[in-house]
């Protein structure tokens, strides 16, 4: 069923809505909680180490196992990967389904969000609402699953559990009510060599 002129301006509205609120809570060191390419996920500043640690906190997980962030173009990776190994954008280019790709080597993130070897999973979504609010906010944004640790990822806003909505900032009205299951991204992990390996 096709959308009214009126519905597609109220959702876009919306959205504008949910942006402008989004990045007021980034920039102040908040959570959101928000639909990404993928499932549902809570967000923050990936540069602000105290947002981070609230995510860990509230996702009761041990800050031992690293977050992945967002961000809005792969041109901006070499400002936060040292080394952006070629097949990086090759691999980017031909992903049928989202795409989150390790790499090793990571600066000008909080240190709390990165793995062994300073390692960081960073996606690249082409959901338009992700995209805008990447772009917008000029600085990578935390994406990890809404759910406590050890907990069955939510494929549906309603499926979250009310602890997670409560310990956010904010939570994003766009795409609420939409039913379809989402699932994680791929994931590879990309050595700086070029080499590459498939983990999910």
């Amino acid at each position: 069923m096709s959308l009214s002129k009126e519905q597609i301006q109220k959702a876009k509205s919306q959205q504008e809505a949910d942006i402008k609120q989004c990045l007021k809570v980034l920039s102040d060191g908040g959570l959101i909680l928000y639909p990404t390419d993928t499932v549902w996920g809570i967000g923050c500043d990936a540069t602000n180490a105290d947002a981070v640690k609230r995510v860990y906190q509230l996702k009761q997980r041990d800050d031992s196992k690293a977050l992945i962030v967002l961000i809005d173009s792969a041109d901006h990776l070499d400002h936060y990967v040292v080394d952006v190994p070629a097949i990086s954008r090759e691999l980017i280019d031909v992903a049928v389904k989202p795409l989150t790709i390790i790499y090793e080597g990571a600066y000008n993130l909080a240190p709390n969000l990165l793995g062994d070897e300073d390692s960081v999973g960073i996606r690249i979504p082409n959901d338009e609402f992700c995209h805008q609010l990447c772009a917008r906010f000029g600085k990578p944004i935390v994406s990890t699953s809404a759910n406590v640790s050890g907990e069955p990822t939510a494929r549906t806003f309603a499926d979250i559990d009310t602890a997670i909505v409560k310990g956010v900032d904010y939570v994003v009205e766009h795409r609420r009510n939409d039913t379809t299951p989402h699932h994680p991204s791929n994931i590879i992990l990309l050595s700086r060599d070029g080499t590459f390996k498939i983990i999910r």
